[in-house]
Formats: structure tokens, sequence, C-alpha cells
């Protein structure tokens, strides 16, 4: 979720409510349902999120076509092209946007700034939701106080490992930065054909949690500007963890120093790694590519410096409604598909986690091996990129993963590759200004 998240990210909601408390009765505040009659939403859908969306929709449609009268049409948006289009269509006018979009966590402030996207803070209220929404999430649609949209799926990043393997040499789950260390050299003995912990240079959340873990931030905000912090004491100290694995305990050889996370999860597939950062949706995709993992797979909190959790990137996707004409209508169709009956559906079919505290804690409670490390990663210790629309641009040039990447490749001091990663963040917030 890097995309892809980065995209990144909020999952389905199903607080096992009414259908009335879900908002997807079919009466409003007046008594009536919005009368769609003749009319038709134009949704803008994200691909490669699910195998096969388009089930799901038809489904959906049926719902709501029977509720309002209204029809939709799913236009489904390539990630890696998607952000662009938004931009063009926003700057075109209401007449360019969708009724309602697929919005990634990490894009709601750009496009919120721009007064494209609507206010839903009242609406979310009288749902009866908003007490419910997870932390994170809820503050990654919102901005100075206004949520735009609703989240609609979520995934955050923990450790996935090989359980097989750990049993087969008597190690047990890191806890610790001293613990995955050592583990991770212990593997690289043990195992010599596996990549025992790869320090994917490409991957930029999967750096984010040993700065945040040190006690960094990426950027701060004072007075409404905002300024990088990757080069302050406590972000160099934990880049220097990450990147000493490579660079000095030698857990990951060079050819990972520009894998992007679409590589680790390649070479997941391909049974070449012992122990890796991985998001709750990646055990699942693993087994699916490679059955006879099936079973042999563990997962554990990406563990603190000195013990508990460092904080992981908590992201996905908001459905956010436009400014159009039809904006009342949409607004409908969102509930419809963020609450209740069909965000179960679409949790279980994605396998990515509610948006909803009551909900997550009910899957942790189940004692998933598999699924209860994110969940407690989810609850207790998620964390967002800064909220402002030149955090999308610095990701688009590829801050982060430059800065590591030349670190790991030796041509940069940790030092001096974060003193030029923040020279460059700071160039691109005051644009802002």
């Amino acid at each position: 979720m890097n995309r892809r998240v980065i995209a990144a990210g909020c999952i389905a909601m199903s607080l096992g409510l009414t259908a009335t408390a879900c908002g997807g009765d079919d009466d409003d505040e007046g008594g009536k349902a919005t009368d769609g009659k003749g009319k038709t939403l134009t949704v803008w859908i994200m691909e490669g999120t699910n195998p096969d969306a388009r089930p799901f929709f038809a489904e959906a449609e049926k719902a709501f076509t029977k509720k309002t009268g209204a029809k939709i049409k799913v236009e489904y948006q390539q990630w890696a092209s998607a952000q662009k289009k938004f931009t063009t269509a926003i700057e075109g006018g209401a007449d360019q946007v969708p009724d309602v979009a697929e919005v990634g966590t990490t894009w709601v402030p750009q496009f919120a700034e721009t007064d494209a996207l609507v206010d839903v803070t009242d609406e979310v209220k009288k749902s009866g939701l908003d007490g419910d929404l997870v932390e994170g999430l809820k503050d990654a649609g919102t901005l100075d106080g206004k949520q735009y949209g609703m989240p609609w799926y979520a995934g955050v990043r923990s450790i996935v490992y090989r359980k097989d393997i750990f049993e087969k040499h008597d190690l047990k789950p890191p806890t610790t930065w001293k613990e995955l260390q050592a583990t991770a050299k212990t593997l690289k003995e043990k195992e010599p054909k596996l990549v025992s912990f790869p320090v994917a240079g490409g991957a930029e959340m999967f750096a984010a949690p040993f700065v945040w873990g040190a006690g960094g931030e990426l950027a701060t905000e004072s007075g409404g500007k905002w300024k990088s912090a990757i080069n302050s004491p406590e972000a160099i100290k934990g880049i220097e963890y990450y990147t000493g694995l490579a660079t000095k305990d030698k857990v990951s050889p060079a050819k990972v120093n520009t894998w992007t996370e679409k590589e680790v999860g390649d070479a997941w597939n391909k049974g070449e790694i012992a122990m890796a950062v991985g998001g709750n949706w990646t055990p699942k995709a693993i087994v699916d590519k490679n059955p006879d993992l099936k079973g042999k797979l563990g997962a554990v909190p990406i563990p603190g410096q000195n013990g508990g959790m460092s904080k992981s990137f908590l992201g996905g996707s908001y459905l956010s409604t436009f400014n159009t004409d039809k904006k009342d209508l949409a607004w409908e169709f969102v509930k419809l598909v963020t609450t209740g009956e069909f965000a179960a559906k679409w949790a279980e079919q994605t396998n990515y986690f509610p948006g909803q505290n009551s909900e997550l804690k009910k899957i942790e409670a189940k004692k998933d091996p598999l699924v209860e490390p994110f969940a407690k990663q989810m609850l207790e210790a998620g964390a967002t990129v800064p909220k402002t629309k030149s955090y999308g641009e610095i990701q688009a040039s590829k801050v982060i993963p430059g800065m590591i990447q030349s670190i790991l490749t030796g041509k940069s001091s940790v030092k001096d590759a974060a003193d030029k990663a923040a020279k460059d963040m700071d160039a691109i917030f005051a644009k802002d200004e």
C-alpha cells in the first residue's frame, strides 16, 4: 500500500447496527429517501484493490436503485495515473469531476483544499458513527476539523515472517529493535538462500516506522506552515538503524536496495523471504500466489525500540462526494457502501480492516494469529503522513525513497542524505506558503 500507498489508506465499515443506525434505511431526516429517479451517479473506483470489484458494485447498484431510483456508472481508474486525472478534472470544474470517488487518504488534503470535496462532518455525526471511527482513519480524512468523506477500507503494516523457519531454528518473533536485528542476522546465517529482512529502498512506508519508532517525525507543523523533520536527531537515529540492517549487518542484499513494496511481495510469492514488513493484506496475497506457504506464515507488530510498538502508516481509501449538483444523492450512495451489509462484504472480499473501533476489537478478539497483530498495530500504533497537499508532491518526487537509496548504495552518509531530503521537502512545503 503504498501507492499504493499508498495508498495510502481506511476499510469497510460494519458496526452490526440496524440499517437505520448505519444510515442505510429507506428514510432520511425528512422521512423519505432522496429521490434519484432518472439520475445517474458517476463513481470513480481505483482498480487493483480487489481482484474484481465489478460484481460488488453491480450488487450495490441494485440496492441503491431500489432505495433511491438512481443508477450508478462506475469508471475504474489506475492508481498510477489517478492523482493527475483527479487534478485535471478538478481544474475543469463541477461538470468534470465524479459525483463519488475512492480517494486515497493521503490525497484528501490536496483535494479538500481546492473545495472539490464536500464537507460531510454533520452527516457523519447524524449517522451515529462519528464516535466509533478509528481515530487514525478519521484524522486522515479530516482537515481543519472538517471530514471529507467516509473511511471505506484501511490497512496497516506490521511484520510478516515464516513461522516454519522460525520454529526450525527455535526463533521467536522480535519484540525490540535489538531482537529484530539479532533475529535477522541469525536468519542470514541459517538460511543464506533467503532474504532475512529486506531493507527495500523504494518502499517509503517500510522506513517510516523506524523514524516514528525512534521518536522522530517526517515533518512538523507550526503556525499553519510545515517543515521537514526528517533530519532531526531522532529521525536520523531511526534511519541509521533501518539502513544499518543492510549496510552494517548485511541482512538485506544489494538487489533489494531499489525494491518497492510490490517487489518485496513478488519475492514473498516465490518463497524468497524469511521476514519482512508487510500489510494485513500480505499473508492472504502470499498464500493465494504460493499455496505451499499456507499455515507457514506468522505476524507480529513492528517492535518499538525498547519494547511495545513502533508506529506504522495507517492508510487506505475514503469514499468522498464531490461538489456536483448531485451531492445529496451521492452521500446516500456513500452511506450505503461504507456501512452495514455492503461494508462487511467489501471487508471480507478484500481482507482489509474496518474503520470502526468496535469492529476492529471484534477482529482482535478472534485471536487469529495472522490478523490480531495487525489489528493491535492499527488500534494502538497507527500513524498518518503530514496532512497537507504538499506531501503528495513529496511522495510523487520520491524524496524519502531517494534518501534511503542514497544511503544503501553508499553515495551519502545518513546525515547528509537526511539533510538533502529535508531541504527538498522544505522547498516543496514552501510552495504552499
